[in-house]
C-alpha cells in the first residue's frame, strides 16, 4: 500500500509540475481490509505489536487529506491478474476490463 502512496504522491507532483493541480483527494482502491482498517484507525496501532514504517506513511497521507482509501473486493480486483492464478471466467473478465484483444484472432 505504501508503494501505491508514493506512487500517487509521484504523479502528483508531476502534475503539479505540468500545472495540472488536483482538487480533490487520490483514491487508493485495496483489497486487504486489515491493512485499511491499521491505516485509517490509530487505535489499531496501539494494538499492533510490530506495525510497519509503510502503515505510519499512509496514515500522515490520509491525516493530511492527499489520500482515500476504499475497499475493493478480490474479485473486482483487476490488477490480479497480473499477481494471482484466476480461474478462466475471471480472467476474461478483467482481461475484458483492460481492454486486451487478441490481435491474431480474426474478425
Amino acid at each position: 500500500m505504501a508503494n501505491a502512496t508514493s506512487e500517487l504522491i509521484w504523479i502528483k507532483s508531476l502534475l503539479a509540475s505540468l500545472w495540472i493541480f488536483l482538487d480533490k483527494p487520490m483514491k487508493l482502491y485495496y483489497d486487504n481490509q486489515a491493512a485499511l482498517h491499521i491505516a485509517k484507525n490509530p487505535v489499531f496501532h496501539e494494538r499492533t505489536k510490530h506495525i510497519e514504517f509503510d502503515y505510519h506513511f499512509v496514515r500522515e497521507r490520509l491525516i493530511s487529506g492527499d489520500l482515500q482509501v476504499d475497499y475493493v473486493s478480490s474479485k473486482h480486483q483487476v490488477a490480479d491478474i497480473f499477481t494471482k492464478p484466476l480461474e478462466k471466467q475471471q480472467f476474461q473478465f478483467f482481461k475484458g476490463k483492460l481492454g486486451i484483444v487478441n490481435s491474431y484472432a480474426s474478425p
